[in-house]
């Protein structure tokens, strides 16, 4: 038998008006990614193949996001707003290929999962044309009510519409919705506008499949999978929700976290075993932690990579393209941006890292600049492997410190230094060729620095 084939209708045509904002609401943030992004990680999921993104008039950001997201989407328009039944239909083309399942689902309704959505695929698979996400409200006022016989969905009422004794349901409408794709035309094009607010609502689609007597169910899930979001507020109630979860899914993989209540955590973030987050960090997109490490209180993270038994903090900010290799310390007020750290490198305090490469076991020290830009463009500074970064020196790029060499506290570097060399730059830098080794070699033997 053939896997049944799907395409999933987005609803993302909301103006956000609601959160006093320029920003479309399907592009709103939460947990690092668009409220559109979360809804087609959850349909993907489900395993639709094919995706229409219904968007409103000028909302050419949002189409682009979401081809962006998923190459194979279709863009429709709902030119005009009159109601949800009247969207998806804006959708025709796609409906008109008569998909096994169809599931609509809502831009701003992010916190679905992607096993709640194959629920209701599993629905029509056993037999409904019209399946529907329920929940019991805590607060059911606002909210349309499911109106049940047994185990039977004989409609969904909207509570302007409803009775006083519908009214007392707490079995209330989820929004999201999966339609048999052989039925779907025939069920949406009977929906008609006879309510409060003359629109067509995509909830009559319950009581029109059961007038042409097919199957309609109801599923329960929890109030937060189908949680809208209509304002600011709402939104952070959601941000709430999702670092629960995104938390006690980190916890059960191994990930340990003091205070987990003080970690935020995005969508994409990404940990190996055995890793320990200390109170109030901050993980931006884009962030892995390899096994072993340990992320220490006030650290901000964003577009970074760090490797197995690194080290970062307390307060310390990798900014996109860090990149730390094993056993890497990088500690408190410390930036690094757009450079690779090698395998046991060090910067504990008070420096500045961009666009650079630091060397297998380099050591920066206190107040070093890699000064990467001169008000046009950005260069980059190469630091070798073993080299030692005196305190208060700025390196200014494009420039080149070789493997074992010095610079001298207080240097300002503009010339390359060779491997093992000295590099004194207050004032007219100075080059002490071979300096660096001696240095070592009378370490070893225990007697006093060269001159």
């Amino acid at each position: 038998m053939s896997p049944r084939t799907c395409l999933a209708i987005v609803l993302a045509a909301g103006e956000g008006t609601r959160m006093r904002s320029g920003l479309p609401k399907a592009l709103q943030p939460l947990g690092g990614q668009t409220l559109l992004a979360h809804v087609l990680a959850a349909i993907n999921g489900a395993g639709s193949e094919q995706i229409a993104v219904v968007v409103g008039p000028y909302h050419d950001a949002v189409a682009a996001r979401a081809r962006a997201l998923a190459p194979q989407v279709q863009i429709f328009e709902q030119s005009e707003r009159r109601g949800t039944a009247h969207a998806v239909l804006a959708a025709k083309p796609a409906i008109a290929g008569k998909p096994d399942d169809i599931l609509v689902a809502f831009a701003d309704t992010p916190l679905v999962s992607a096993q709640t959505l194959g629920q209701l695929r599993v629905a029509l698979g056993q037999g409904a044309a019209v399946a529907v996400l329920g929940f019991n409200a805590a607060d059911p006022q606002g909210y349309g009510r499911l109106v049940m016989r047994g185990s039977e969905l004989l409609a969904i009422r909207e509570e302007r519409d409803a009775s006083p004794e519908e009214r007392k349901i707490a079995f209330c409408n989820g929004g999201l919705m999966a339609i048999a794709g052989d039925k779907a035309l025939a069920i949406l094009k009977r929906i008609g506008n006879s309510n409060a607010k003359g629109e067509y609502y995509l909830t009559d689609a319950v009581a029109i499949a059961r007038d042409m007597g097919l199957k309609a169910i109801a599923i329960e899930t929890g109030e937060d999978d189908v949680r809208g979001i209509n304002t600011k507020e709402q939104l952070a109630q959601a941000e709430a929700v999702l670092q629960t979860r995104l938390r006690v899914a980190a916890m059960e993989a191994g990930v340990t976290m003091i205070a987990p209540e003080t970690v935020f955590l995005c969508a994409d973030t990404k940990f190996g075993k055995d890793v320990t987050i200390e109170p109030n960090v901050v993980f931006g997109p884009g962030v892995t932690v390899e096994d072993g490490a340990t992320i220490r209180s006030f650290s901000h993270l964003e577009g970074a990579h760090v490797g197995k038994g690194a080290r970062v903090g307390p307060f310390a900010r990798l900014r996109p393209g860090a990149d730390l290799g094993k056993d890497v310390h990088i500690g408190n007020f410390v930036e690094v941006k757009e450079a690779k750290i090698e395998a046991g490198a060090k910067a504990n305090h008070l420096s500045y890292i961009g666009d650079a490469r630091v060397g297998e076991g380099a050591n920066i020290g206190a107040g070093t600049i890699t000064c990467n830009y001169d008000g046009v463009a950005k260069h980059r500074t190469d630091i070798g492997a073993g080299a030692f970064i005196g305190s208060n020196s700025s390196l200014v790029a494009p420039v080149k410190i070789g493997d074992g060499a010095y610079v001298g506290s207080g240097s300002v570097v503009t010339k390359d230094v060779p491997a093992d060399a000295l590099a004194l730059g207050r004032g007219e830098q100075t080059i002490k060729e071979g300096w660096a080794k001696r240095l070592r070699q009378i370490k070893a033997l225990g007697k006093k620095s060269p001159k």
